[in-house]
């Protein structure tokens, strides 16, 4: 990966508000890390869609947080949006799950792909807590720097910004409510749509016309959930 590659290519509202997160310690060693993955690894994402979630849904834009833990590690999969995949590859379970949840809410039809790119430019910001991965080695970029970054965009979100919605899904998106000023913001919370979990509540949750009916009473337009 040459330095070009790992230069935050990023939004202007994100750079803007995350600048001291690029020159950090902790981020530099991280390009390193990234660096010599390259040399031995195929990395998912491409290298130009790490930071897709802050691209397709600039600072000022976000209206809903969706917060994933790992980019899928499988090929054609990771596209830099959490739960989401590119065109043509078969959707994963969880998101199946919540395209059942969405259906059985809003009756929204199961679209026919993956990709959750028109919610990201709705304001729905699709956000990993971890933006890289190894090709079939499901959380090897784990507790490298990434975490530290994507926590310092969930606390300024909730600093900045003024009632946002916050969709927490699973205990690893739950353990981030401690960053979000629940006094600002709006914090809804269910079981992981993982096949494992998501009978447990997932299912039944309405998060999507929860989120919908929060936006209206702000005078904001509601999310568009069909995907075409």
């Amino acid at each position: 990966m040459s330095e070009t590659k790992v230069k935050p290519e990023i939004d202007e509202s994100w750079l803007k508000v995350l600048q001291d997160e690029f020159a950090a310690p902790y981020f530099l060693e991280l390009k390193k890390f990234l660096l010599e993955e390259k040399k031995k690894y195929r990395i998912y994402p491409t290298g130009s869609r790490i930071f897709s979630a802050f691209n397709h849904t600039p600072f000022e834009k976000v209206k809903v947080v969706i917060l994933g833990q790992d980019p899928y590690h499988g090929p054609g999969q990771a596209h830099g949006l959490c739960f989401s995949v590119n065109k043509g590859i078969t959707k994963p379970p969880s998101l199946v799950n919540i395209f059942k949840e969405l259906h059985d809410d809003l009756e929204v039809p199961v679209p026919p792909h993956g990709n959750l790119e028109s919610w990201a430019r709705q304001g729905v910001l699709l956000l990993n807590a971890t933006l890289t991965v190894r090709a079939r080695q499901p959380g090897s970029h784990q507790n490298k720097g990434w975490e530290q970054f994507t926590d310092a965009a969930i606390r300024v979100l909730s600093e900045k910004r003024s009632r946002l919605v916050f969709l927490l899904w699973g205990s690893y998106a739950q353990a981030k409510a401690s960053m979000i000023d629940n006094g600002k913001h709006h914090i809804l919370q269910a079981p992981h749509p993982s096949p494992f979990s998501a009978a447990r509540g997932f299912f039944g949750c309405r998060h999507f016309s929860a989120t919908n009916n929060l936006l209206k009473t702000r005078g904001e337009e509601a999310i568009n959930w069909s995907l075409e």
